[in-house]
């Protein structure tokens, strides 16, 4: 196969349709006869509701209904289960989590009442009528707060507000290494919570066909088969096929759009109870205390070493805030999706992990972009650079002493890595962010009254989520060829990526195919976006689906060209017959196939094909990033001037559009280290949470290599979409911490806001004095 598309930077065929307002989401549909949903959240974040009183709301123009969580019991509605399987060795308790609060409240934001009307304004004014009652609860937020004897508790089947407790790892090994060691590195590291805050907000259309008693949901989602599967046996209690799920195009979700929400349990409901479709839209402030949160990971974590600074043992000990419900996948990012990246790029004989989930009056936590492996990337990078303080031992020496250098590499948590650029990354990284002139720029840096730092960390992802993923690719009758694919895009330029892959292997132009996705009609399964899976399980299912249409194209050949089957070749475009002037062009070809009569027995007409890709491997993104930035010691202020990219992700099938993914990871990674903070007192919009500006991002240098395809998959990729946000938090913060490395401080907690590094810098001064 002769490769004119693949690995090409291609524009995204998807920007014109942006770009020239052709995008199609859900807020902007429109659909007639529709009917607005509006719900009232809980102020309180723990309360019983003690009276409520709707016939204020119920007597405002427009409103067509007022529901609270007694008219969905009285319907026989289920609840939003957690369908997270870890092996756990305290069970998780998975509480009641019914679409509207049933007596207690348990997080700000919690859903009381959902309103219907003609308009949204008529919905809101009669959300103000509403009269609740409440008898507020002491609460809490914080998980270490939340184990303590007398704390508020939410749950009577959560005693001690545990949710599970996860280990893995050799706990026995581990403490004989820690026995041995010459040096011993622990600090504290907290994982801050953040709100993923996509572009687009979230929002639904409920639908239902009282025909044929069917239900279609649109919303604004990242896997519409794992959705359907959660409504149709958990809430709703209907056979799969009467629940259709349809996504259109997605501003971003970043994960917080892969779960199930009570907002798309409401307008489904709403719709068959009303007859009419019913949708709901987020306000912004409201998508911060109804969406799920990221991250909220506090860990002790020891770090043993030998006397020349060989890694002996890995020992991790930590809490997972899950908020008040566990969401759809809520304890996996903590758990199964951390451990698999504990350790990083270095070779630890002995890990061991432990983990409590916790309950808290907080939104619920699950998988934010990167889910667990920014937790566990984080980690051993902050301790390697406590152990180059501690051991004297140069911080990059440390690095190369330690990193994997002999593929296949099993880990000691059971991964084996089929190889990786590792070495590579560290040494082309500090070639390309002049690591030998940083003397100089500090010295420049002082004479401004500025202290400057520079920080590197390298990162491994585990990437593939679900393992199993469909495909299918269809000659038309207009001619074009359509391809349906079980992931879902929210921004990764799947319109393009696929086509590439398609167009080499059909020998067609990339004009020639249509994409789609995101509705539970096109395909038997698929499981959507999340895990940086889409061309390692989608672009593998979609290969195998191309070629099973190439073989059912070689059978329809042979019968037309009248020819031995064996002697029938697929070349460009073309099925050729070997040693003969005879051919046919495959478009020639799918025309016929129209017509049974021009088939061999047995056929059906059409060229088309499906394909399951079953696969349990993983692939292992990797790379090295370099920050440089400069503090102002009098404000706190903190100025990230260079930042470095040296990332393997195996084959590019789009370089452009991959390295366009990275550039989005590391802006959220630099909002999570220097500005993004869930505050419980205070953070519900973007008035008082700060996400990342222009203005903050330097320009990137170096970027993506390819010298090391993976063997997991058909197509040498590894996955791109989440490694920029695993690798920078750390990064940053290295850079932060070797600037104020002069004044002592060598720990500080995400984010590095002015207030906290001036903080810092005060206390250093003080304790100096």
């Amino acid at each position: 196969m002769r490769k004119r598309y693949q690995g090409k930077s291609l524009h995204r065929l998807e920007d014109l349709r942006f770009l020239t307002g052709r995008g199609r989401y859900v807020a902007d549909d429109s659909v007639p006869g529709v009917l607005h949903a509006f719900v009232l959240r809980s102020p309180h974040a723990f309360a019983r509701i003690v009276r409520m009183n709707l016939q204020a709301a119920r007597a405002v123009p427009g409103v067509t209904a007022v529901f609270t969580e007694a008219d969905l019991a009285a319907d026989g509605i289920g609840e939003l289960p957690c369908v997270t399987v870890i092996d756990a060795v305290e069970p998780i308790v998975v509480p009641p989590r019914p679409a509207l609060a049933r007596g207690v409240v348990r997080h700000v934001g919690d859903p009381v009442v959902c309103i219907v009307a003609e308009s949204v304004e008529a919905a809101i004014a009669a959300g103000e009528a509403v009269d609740i009652s409440w008898e507020p609860l002491p609460c809490v937020t914080a998980p270490a707060a939340a184990l303590r004897p007398g704390a508020p508790q939410l749950w009577p089947e959560a005693p001690g507000n545990s949710a599970f407790l996860f280990r893995k790892g050799d706990a026995s090994a581990v403490a004989a290494a820690f026995a041995s060691a010459t040096h011993v590195v622990e600090c504290d590291l907290v994982n801050n919570r953040v709100v993923a805050a996509p572009l687009e907000t979230r929002a639904a259309i409920g639908f239902h066909d009282r025909k044929t008693d069917r239900f279609v949901l649109v919303l604004t989602g990242q896997a519409v088969h794992d959705t359907r599967r959660v409504l149709a046996t958990s809430v709703f209690r209907i056979p799969l096929e009467r629940m259709r799920v349809v996504v259109p195009d997605v501003g971003g979700g970043f994960g917080m759009k892969n779960y199930v929400y009570p907002e798309y349990v409401l307008v489904l409901w709403a719709a068959k109870k009303l007859g009419r479709p019913v949708r709901w839209v987020s306000e912004r402030a409201e998508d911060f205390v109804s969406s799920a949160h990221g991250r909220d990971f506090v860990a002790r974590a020891k770090l043993a070493l030998d006397s020349k600074g060989r890694f002996l043992a890995l020992d991790v000990r930590a809490l997972a805030n899950m908020g008040a419900y566990l969401s759809t996948n809520g304890p996996i990012s903590s758990t199964n999706a951390a451990a698999s990246a504990m350790g990083g790029v270095y070779d630890i004989p002995s890990i061991s992990v432990e983990v409590r989930g916790v309950f808290t009056n907080t939104q619920p936590v699950d998988a934010y972009r990167g889910a667990g492996k920014p937790e566990a990337n984080y980690l051993i990078e902050r301790l390697v650079d406590l152990a180059a303080v501690r051991t004297g031992i140069d911080a990059v020496k440390l690095r190369r002493r330690n990193i994997v250098g002999q593929f296949p590499h099993r880990t000691a948590m059971g991964m084996t890595i089929d190889g990786g650029r590792f070495r590579a990354n560290l040494d082309d990284a500090i070639a390309l962010a002049g690591f030998d002139g940083i003397r100089t720029r500090r010295r420049q840096s002082r004479k401004a009254g500025l202290l400057r730092g520079i920080g590197l960390a390298c990162f491994l992802e585990t990437a593939r989520g679900v393992p199993t993923e469909f495909a299918r690719a269809a000659f038309e009758a207009d001619g074009t060829v359509s391809l349906a694919v079980g992931t879902q895009s929210n921004g990764q330029g799947h319109e393009t990526a696929y086509p590439q892959i398609a167009a080499d292997l059909l020998g067609l132009p990339i004009d020639a195919f249509r994409f789609h996705q995101g509705d539970t009609d096109l395909l038997p399964g698929g499981h959507g976006h999340g895990g940086a899976r889409s061309m390692h399980m989608g672009g593998t299912a979609l290969v195998l689906a191309i070629e099973k249409l190439i073989g059912k194209g070689k059978l329809i050949a042979a019968h037309l060209l009248q020819a031995p089957l064996d002697q029938v070749s697929f070349e460009a475009g073309r099925f050729v017959v070997q040693g003969t002037g005879r051919a046919i062009e495959i478009r020639a070809l799918a025309d016929a196939a129209k017509d049974g009569a021009n088939l061999p027995d047995g056929l059906a007409p059409g060229l088309e094909a499906s394909a399951t890709n079953d696969c349990a491997l993983y692939t292992f993104p990797n790379g090295c990033h370099v920050a440089e930035v400069e503090i102002d010691p009098a404000t706190g202020l903190v100025r990230l001037d260079r930042y470095t990219i040296v990332d393997d992700f195996g084959s590019l099938i789009n370089p452009r559009v991959a390295l366009g993914q990275v550039h989005g990871g590391v802006a959220q990674g630099i909002g999570q280290s220097l500005l993004e903070h869930v505050a419980f007192d205070a953070a519900s919009s973007l008035m008082d949470y700060a996400l990342p500006r222009a203005s903050d991002l330097p320009n990137f240098a170096g970027g993506l290599n390819e010298e090391a395809p993976t063997a997991s998959n058909r197509l040498g990729v590894k996955g791109t979409g989440q490694a920029g946000s695993i690798a920078a938090p750390q990064t940053i913060m290295n850079a932060v911490l070797d600037a104020l490395s002069p004044l002592g401080i060598h720990e500080l907690d995400m984010p590095a806001t002015p207030f906290r590094v001036w903080s810092a810098i005060q206390a250093a001064r003080t304790a100096g004095r």
